[in-house]
């Protein structure tokens, strides 16, 4: 699992040869806390050359979460060729939904 920041994204997420999966979390986030280390078994699981999985901490990069539409936490979204083409947001970002998302793409 890759942590990115607002120098980083750009080349690690949009510019990625692959699908990258980006758990967008924030400090202080209860429900975040609580899905990380599920996302972290996910990137073991189902990482590979065609999925990459990073994580992004919000708090840090406020405007870059604004510009990606990122507007309430957790966030798991999936990326490919620098477009954001699958997420699960908030209440629907339970582990069952975010792992069938993950699987869509392996």
């Amino acid at each position: 699992m890759l942590e990115v920041d607002k120098n980083t994204f750009e080349v690690e997420v949009l510019q990625a040869p692959c699908k990258v999966v980006v758990d967008f979390y924030g400090d202080g986030c209860v429900p975040c806390a609580a899905l990380m280390p599920h996302v972290h078994e996910f990137a073991e699981k189902y990482g590979s050359d065609h999925l990459k999985f990073c994580a992004l901490n919000t708090t840090k990069a406020r405007r870059l979460a604004i510009g990606q539409k990122i507007l309430g936490l957790p966030v798991i979204a999936v990326y490919e060729n620098g477009v954001m083409i699958d997420s699960c947001v908030k209440d629907d970002a339970t582990v069952e939904n975010v792992e069938n998302m993950i699987k869509k793409y392996v």
